[in-house]
């Protein structure tokens, strides 16, 4: 098992099986930037999106994109029993490998890939290349979008659908418009990335 989280305390709970972690002597994170446009709630809300977790079909073909392409820090990796019922895919008992992987703040914006490894899913069959309704599109925030746009063309399943361009959408608010350059592309199991540098 593979572990480095930074949160005071994280508990997962997947299935029936809870892992609790203590951290707390980790200093807490500095506050997340704001977008321009949108302030930060006067009373705190009630929910964070922590984590989008993906069904992936090869779990080394996904770590290809989501780590080595993106650059996310795995700070999880382990086998898990599945109940079938919880998350309902596979038979009762069936063992699946979970990998969580974190941008810069330790506690949202994760992204989980789990693989059904004994038995494994029926295969899916082709990629997908188009969305349709019940789809989901990730949008990224990166560092170098050309270069990763190009690397992200090379990772086995990996469909282009838009090359790096820059591109404007209008502010939030009465806030300047939103400048940026970026690509588009399924990850290999179907999950659109749109992968964007901000540039004004």
């Amino acid at each position: 098992m593979r572990m480095v989280l930074t949160v005071a305390t994280a508990a997962l709970t997947l299935s029936g099986c809870a892992i609790s972690v203590d951290n707390s002597s980790v200093a807490p994170a500095a506050a997340a930037p704001s977008s321009p446009g949108v302030e930060r709630p006067a009373e705190k809300l009630p929910t964070d999106i922590r984590r989008t977790t993906l069904i992936v079909r090869d779990m080394e073909n996904s770590l290809r994109l989501y780590r080595d392409v993106l650059g996310m820090k795995i700070n999880y990796d382990t086998v898990v029993t599945m109940s079938g019922v919880a998350l309902p895919a596979g038979p009762p008992g069936a063992k699946a490998r979970l990998v969580l992987l974190n941008g810069n703040d330790p506690f949202i914006g994760w992204i989980g890939l789990m693989e059904w490894i004994d038995p494994k899913l029926p295969d899916p069959g082709p990629y997908p290349t188009r969305l349709g309704i019940g789809s989901h599109v990730i949008i990224t925030q990166t560092d170098d979008v050309d270069r990763r746009c190009a690397h992200a063309a090379k990772v086995p399943g990996v469909t282009m659908t838009a090359p790096a361009r820059d591109q404007s959408y209008p502010g939030r608010n009465g806030a300047p418009p939103i400048k940026v350059r970026g690509c588009n592309f399924f990850d290999p199991d179907g999950t659109l990335i749109e992968m964007n540098q901000l540039i004004g």
